[in-house]
């Protein structure tokens, strides 16, 4: 095939705008899949990603087309993850491309997602084609929806192919115009390898297959490969493309998309983003923008009966094979016995993580609370991060603790800045400015705390808009702020796993909102149970759950008033001796109320 009639291109929109359904419609019209085996969401081929109408994991195919120009080309689709958690991968499935089809729904318009996934394409210099989709909707409005992105792009509204994806509509206009716009790879055939690693995935026969966009050089089944920021080095054991099933060829060229299995063990070896080239004669300069994906987000991870922990680490262990970003590592709970404290890339990798062990792995697990990687400067000079509240040092060993704080952009309705600033405030947010999109929509900017958006602050944000709302949000820098560990004791005894880390000023609010919540939650003993917050040595709030008892004096009918005073002195100091020996258990509702303190 001719580099020339090679074209390589992405969709790009926000969650559930219908990039996976356009994808199926360009994937009926080339007939690269027959009507029998055609399904909704084909790229999608996890349960959860249908259920939720969201990419979770990229995917590469190739089609074969015959243009309106009546010349055969070869288009390479890759369809990338649709959220924020994901946005490194993203923009190495946008370095593999030369165009971008970008999806506006016409009844929603330009959201979070939208503007952040544009700003990517842009800086990887992707020819962008606007395509407004869902016209066939009631409440669509096409015409207002194509002036918005005439803005944002500078592409007049006639240019902009008006389709319905799902119903096919306009499908063929979006085809043709990649084949026109989209401009041919730009590689040199005759140089060394290099191949840059978009997605990867593991295969129990193969090892890890790396999903690969070739960019100079060419690979063949005999050649020795390496990988250039793990060093790992390979002989394929398998070369093919994507048809939307792999299929084996004998070799890649330049400007081709397809897959190299590499036989390699782990995902770790082959990181996205990563340089493939040959191992003799190989490329000294490796393609730009890899980095290590870092978790933002830690939690504890539990089964809830505790003789399920080795399935519960062999579960990990698999989902780590096609999931390099997902870190964990053993850790014990005096409340909750032994599990592990796992790293996510923000809330949603961990929904889906915990969804996955549940129904792919039929695991009974339970999360704590999530936290995220503080930097606390100790009075020794060291430094340590910290991404458990347990694991916090002792105050008095503090020097100043540094959190992560976000940049996040909020794109409303106008009518809403108000209730949306007052959310933001009360989270420890600041403002920095306000963008009109057009008459009636903006996009807030703010800094905020990593801490303070990990939990509720998404649903709230939705609530207080009427689902209007939706965020995008990076990591800005770590700032240093007052912060405390808030212990929870129970009979006097703390319990590791409901400590948190919070602002001194929020600590005693929280402190008792949390007591208030245990005392409901926590079952009634024969003796009376203290439920108490601190923070260091100081208690900041209490509650007692009161004892169950026993009347003793029923049987006593009248008579002396010494003889009822013995049993009850007598029954005082059997629930005293009963509460030195007696032990209570914390049931899995109060790990829950950490996550509904706010409410």
């Amino acid at each position: 095939m001719d580099i020339d009639r090679i074209r390589n291109f992405c969709i790009i929109a926000h969650v559930d705008h219908g990039k996976s359904t356009l994808a199926d419609r360009l994937l009926e019209l080339t007939r690269t899949v027959s009507e029998r085996d055609m399904q909704e969401q084909l790229l999608d081929s996890m349960q959860l990603e249908r259920e939720r109408g969201v990419t979770i994991k990229a995917s590469a195919v190739r089609m074969q087309y015959e243009a309106r120009d009546g010349l055969g080309y070869t288009v390479n689709l890759i369809d990338t993850p649709g959220h924020v958690d994901f946005t490194y991968e993203v923009s190495r499935a946008l370095q593999a491309c030369e165009g971008a089809v970008l999806v506006v729904d016409a009844s929603q318009g330009i959201e979070a997602q939208t503007l952040s996934n544009v700003y990517l394409a842009l800086e990887q210099d992707l020819e962008i084609i606007p395509v407004i989709n869902k016209i066939d909707l009631p409440a669509a409005q096409p015409a207002e929806i194509a002036r918005e992105v005439e803005e944002l792009l500078g592409t007049p509204v006639a240019d902009m192919p008006l389709i319905s994806a799902k119903n096919g509509l306009g499908v063929a206009d979006v085809l043709e115009r990649v084949i026109a716009e989209v401009p041919q790879p730009q590689c040199d055939p005759d140089e060394a390898l290099r191949a840059l690693v978009f997605d990867s995935h593991y295969d129990a026969y193969k090892g890890v297959i790396a999903y690969v966009r070739v960019v100079d050089g060419s690979v063949g089944k005999r050649d020795l490969l390496q990988l250039y920021a793990t060093g790992a080095r390979f002989e394929p054991v398998e070369i093919g493309v994507f048809d939307p099933v792999m299929r084996a060829v004998d070799g890649l060229v330049a400007g081709e998309v397809g897959y190299i299995a590499t036989g390699l063990k782990t995902v770790q070896e082959c990181r996205v983003g990563d340089t493939v080239t040959l191992a003799k004669g190989g490329t000294n300069a490796p393609l730009p923008g890899y980095a290590q994906v870092k978790p933002m987000v830690f939690a504890g991870i539990y089964p809830t009966n505790n003789e399920e922990y080795a399935d519960l680490r062999d579960a990990l262990d698999k989902l780590q094979l096609n999931d390099a970003s997902l870190v964990f590592q053993p850790e014990t709970s005096q409340a909750l016995n032994f599990g592990f404290r796992v790293g996510f890339l923000g809330l949603f990798h961990m929904e889906i993580i915990q969804e996955r062990l549940e129904r792919e792995y039929d695991l009974d697990i339970l999360a704590t609370a999530p936290s995220v990687e503080y930097r606390v400067l100790q009075k020794n000079g060291e430094t340590a991060l910290v991404d458990s509240p347990a694991l916090l040092p002792d105050e008095n060993t503090i020097e100043e603790i540094h959190e992560p704080w976000m940049k996040i952009q909020i794109y409303s309705p106008q009518r809403y800045i108000g209730a949306v600033m007052d959310l933001v405030i009360k989270k420890r947010g600041s403002y920095e400015t306000t963008e009109y999109l057009d008459a009636t929509r903006v996009i807030l900017h703010f800094d905020i705390p990593l801490s303070e958006i990990i939990i509720d602050f998404y649903d709230k944000l939705k609530s207080v808009t009427q689902g209007y709302a939706s965020l995008d949000y990076q990591f800005n820098d770590y700032r240093v702020g007052d912060l405390v560990k808030v212990d929870v004791l129970v009979n006097e005894e703390p319990v590791d796993a409901l400590a948190m880390i919070c602002h001194r000023d929020d600590a005693y609010h929280r402190g008792q909102r949390l007591v208030s919540r245990l005392k409901g939650l926590i079952p009634r003993q024969m003796f009376v149970v203290p439920v108490q917050a601190a923070v260091g040595k100081r208690v900041i709030s209490r509650a007692n759950v009161k004892a169950l008892r026993k009347d003793v004096l029923a049987k006593c009918y009248g008579g002396d008033v010494t003889r009822k005073r013995k049993l009850l002195e007598r029954q005082k100091k059997g629930k005293k001796r009963m509460k030195m020996i007696g032990s209570v258990e914390v049931p899995q509702d109060a790990f829950m109320a950490l996550l509904s303190l706010d409410d």
